[in-house]
C-alpha cells in the first residue's frame, strides 16, 4: 500500500515522560539516518500501557503515533504495538533513555540484508557506568544468556538486550505470548527452535534518565526467564532426566536381579529399600519422558517447534492403539508377577519373603504400564490438534515431470 513506512520503531510506555522526549526525538534521528543511508521511511509507535504521568499527552504532541494497551506487561505492550505497527521492520525499544535507538539502524540493514532478526549486545557496544546492577551484569544476564544458549542454540552474547529489531514476517511466525519481561527471551528461544536467521549488532547502555527505580523486579524477572526456558525446552527438562533416571533404576534393579539369579541369597547387598526406590525412579522416568514427548508436539503444534526426523518417527509409532496394546500387556504381565508372589506366599504358609524385589519388578510394570495407556490417550490429543498427525506424516509432494523437450518448445 502506498505511504506504508518501511520501519516502525516501537516503545512500550507507562509513566516516562521525563525521558519519553529524548527518546522519541533519538528514535526521529534514527529514522532520518536511515532514510539518508537505506532510503527507508519509518514512523513511530508509543505502546502505552496506562499511563497517569502525561506520557500520552506528551507522544502526541511530539507527532509519534499512540497505541493504548489494556493488557499489562512489557511484553502485553510490545506485542500491541507489533501488531499495530506498519512498518515491515519491526525495531524495539526502552523509552527510559538508556538506549539509542540511532543504534539500530545497522540492525535494520542486517534485516534487509537476510537476517530475521537483530538482537543488540550492550557487552560488545558498551555499559555505562551505574547502567546496570552488577548481579545483573556478573550473575543473571551471563547464566540466563549460557542456559539459553545451552538449550536453544541460540548463539546470541546478550539475550536481554531491549534494543532489537525483526521482520514483520518474523514476528507472526513466532506467536509470541508472553506478558512480561520474559518476552525478550521467548523471542530468541522461538526464533531459534523455528531456525531463523539471528543476527547481533553493538549496542550501548546508559542509566536511565526517569529518576525513579525501574519496573525490572531482578528476582522475579529473572525467575520467569528461567522457567519460560525451562518451559520451552522438553529436552532438559524431561527427557534428559526420564533417561538418566531411567538408566538409574534398570540399573540397580537388574544388578538386584543378577545377585539373586547367581544363587548367593535372596537380598541383595543393596537391600530392599534401593530396589523400592529403583523401582519408584523407572515409574517416574517414564513419565517425564512421556510428557517430553507431549511438550514436543505440543511445540510442534503451536507452531514454534520445527518437525525433525524423530519426532516424525515417535509420532507415526505411537498412536493410542499400540499405547494401549503396549500398556495392557505391561499390567498383564505386572499382574501375573504379583499373583505368582501370593502363590508361593502361600505355598510357604504365609511366612515372610526374604526379598521384595519380585514385587517392586511387578508393580512398576503396572504402574508404567497404566502410564502407556493413558499417555496414549494424551499424545493422540496433542498430536490430533489441527491435525498435526495429518501434517507430521503427509508424504512429500511429488516434484512434476518435465515435459518432452520436444513438446517444451512449443
Amino acid at each position: 500500500m502506498a505511504g506504508q513506512p518501511d520501519v516502525s520503531i516501537v516503545m512500550p510506555c507507562l509513566n516516562e515522560a521525563a525521558s519519553l522526549e529524548h527518546c522519541i526525538t533519538r528514535a526521529r534521528f534514527a529514522l532520518d539516518v536511515m532514510r539518508r543511508d537505506q532510503g527507508l521511511t519509518g514512523e513511530i509507535v508509543i505502546a502505552d500501557n496506562g499511563s497517569t504521568d502525561g506520557s500520552v499527552e506528551l507522544a502526541r504532541k511530539l507527532g509519534a503515533r499512540l497505541v493504548a494497551v489494556e493488557r499489562r506487561g512489557y511484553g502485553a505492550a510490545l506485542q500491541a504495538g507489533f501488531h499495530a505497527a506498519r512498518g515491515r521492520f519491526l525495531v524495539m525499544g526502552d523509552a527510559d533513555g538508556s538506549y539509542d535507538f540511532v543504534e539500530a539502524a545497522p540492525m535494520v540493514a542486517a534485516l534487509a540484508g537476510g537476517a530475521d532478526i537483530c538482537v543488540g549486545s550492550r557487552f560488545r557496544g558498551g555499559i555505562a557506568p551505574g547502567a546496570m546492577p552488577w548481579k545483573n551484569r556478573y550473575i543473571g544476564n551471563p547464566v540466563l544468556t549460557g542456559v539459553l544458549n545451552l538449550f536453544f542454540g541460540a548463539g546470541v552474547g546478550d539475550a536481554h538486550c531491549g534494543l532489537r529489531a525483526l521482520t514483520r514476517e518474523s514476528f507472526i511466525r513466532l506467536q509470541l505470548t508472553g506478558d512480561g519481561m520474559e518476552f525478550a527471551s521467548e523471542m530468541l528461544v522461538k526464533a531459534a527452535l523455528l531456525k531463523m536467521r539471528i543476527a547481533e549488532a553493538p549496542a550501548t547502555l546508559s542509566p536511565d534518565l526517569r529518576g525513579r527505580p525501574p519496573h525490572l523486579r531482578p528476582w522475579r524477572d529473572g525467575w520467569r526467564h528461567l522457567r519460560f526456558l525451562m518451559m520451552l525446552s522438553p529436552g532438559w527438562l524431561f527427557v534428559l532426566p526420564g533417561v538418566l533416571g531411567g538408566l538409574g533404576g534398570l540399573a540397580i534393579l537388574l544388578a538386584a536381579a543378577a545377585f539373586q539369579l547367581s544363587g548367593h541369597g535372596d537380598v541383595s547387598p543393596l537391600g530392599d529399600y534401593w530396589t523400592i526406590l529403583a523401582g519408584s525412579m523407572v515409574s517416574v522416568s517414564h513419565m517425564a519422558l512421556l510428557l517430553g514427548l507431549a511438550a514436543q508436539f505440543f511445540g510442534i503444534g503451536e507452531g514454534y517447534r520445527v518437525a525433525g526426523p524423530r519426532s516424525r518417527f515417535l509420532l507415526a509409532q505411537l498412536n493410542v492403539e499400540r499405547m494401549l496394546v503396549s500398556g495392557g500387556l505391561l499390567v498383564l504381565t505386572g499382574l501375573a508377577i504379583l499373583v505368582t508372589i501370593v502363590a508361593y506366599w502361600s505355598a510357604m504358609h504365609f511366612r515372610p519373603i526374604g526379598s521384595a524385589l519380585p514385587a517392586v519388578f511387578g508393580v512398576t510394570l503396572i504402574a508404567v504400564g497404566v502410564q502407556n495407556a493413558m499417555g496414549g490417550f494424551l499424545l493422540a490429543l496433542l498430536s490430533e490438534k489441527a491435525g498435526l498427525r495429518m501434517r507430521m506424516l503427509a508424504p512429500a509432494p511429488t516434484p512434476a515431470k518435465e515435459p518432452p523437450k520436444e513438446l517444451s518448445r512449443m
